[in-house]
């Protein structure tokens, strides 16, 4: 990054949040650290500053409207106004369709669909006064349809449509917007989610690894990667993409 920023990473206390946290913050930005685990937030604030980059913990529910607003508030007092914004936080609650609850549908689209929308309007007055931002928002490759994640693969599918949306309208502003998807990635949800099936962790991964084209599951970072090529100057004429981190093509 050529020109000092402020990013704001949601969902930043573990897994890829923490992993992209700490990206961003090698590559030169102060980096605002969401997460509604204050404990977790202020681990990776730690990390950040032991490896000599600045950062700011912030605990927020960012399905909530006042906190999206407050939270970013309390970045721009603290490290500046915020012009890199990256939609990370998530929850799964997967189950067949017929066992889903509605609280179980509505917890999971609230956190990774209502969330980034509220994120996105709340940061855009900053975007615009500065007339340059970068927003990621996390889509997921389950966005195409996956077992017990109906509620899960909705929300995404509508991450998808979501950052269409936005690089149209604000990409008259100087402001790009695109997605990320990961495939599998190995992070405590997907730990949870080998609780669930009844396997072993160590054995799932092996199992996707075979089934993967590159023949390992993907780590964080390499999602950090890829959200910080997005942020990036050199990334000013990529918008409305969705770029697929999952160690071969999706079919």
């Amino acid at each position: 990054m050529t020109t000092p920023h402020t990013a704001v990473v949601t969902g930043a206390g573990r897994g890829i949040g923490a992993a992209t946290a700490l990206r961003l913050a090698a590559d030169g930005a102060a980096v605002g650290v969401l997460d509604i685990d204050g404990e977790a937030a202020a681990r990776t604030v730690e990390r950040i500053r032991a490896a000599g980059g600045t950062a700011h913990a912030v605990v927020a529910d960012v399905g909530d409207p006042e906190q999206a607003k407050g939270s970013l508030a309390a970045v721009a007092a603290e490290l500046g106004p915020p012009d890199i914004l990256v939609n990370n936080a998530g929850v799964i609650r997967d189950r067949p369709m017929q066992d889903l609850s509605l609280d179980d549908w509505d917890s999971v689209v609230d956190v990774n669909l209502r969330g980034p929308f509220l994120m996105c309007q709340a940061v855009r007055p900053y975007l615009l006064e500065r007339g340059w931002g970068r927003i990621v928002n996390f889509s997921s490759s389950s966005a195409l349809g996956n077992r017990d994640q109906a509620n899960y693969a909705a929300a995404k599918a509508g991450i998808d449509g979501l950052t269409r949306t936005l690089a149209i309208e604000l990409g008259p502003y100087g402001v790009t917007v695109n997605a990320v998807a990961p495939g599998y990635i190995a992070t405590d949800m997907t730990a949870r989610t080998a609780e669930r099936m009844g396997m072993d962790f160590g054995k799932l991964q092996q199992m996707v690894a075979a089934q993967t084209p590159v023949r390992r599951v993907g780590q964080p970072e390499d999602v950090a990667h890829a959200v910080a090529f997005l942020v990036g100057e050199g990334a000013g004429f990529v918008s409305g993409h969705l770029l697929y981190v999952t160690g071969g093509p999706m079919r």
